[in-house]
């Protein structure tokens, strides 16, 4: 019994990391399409949009 507990905790986990990951990804992918639009807004001209 405690061995099916341990398998069912684990895979609770391994899918909760699982879907963190998939979030993260999904972050990091709008990250980078805002990233990609402020150079063509800002024409190339080396001036940043951003202040950091």
């Amino acid at each position: 019994m405690l061995v099916l507990v341990l398998v069912l905790l684990l895979a609770l986990i391994l899918g909760g990391a699982g879907f963190a990951i998939h979030i993260l990804w999904w972050i990091a992918l709008a990250v980078l399409v805002l990233w990609v639009l402020g150079f063509v807004f800002a024409g190339g001209s080396g001036r940043r949009w951003y202040r950091w």
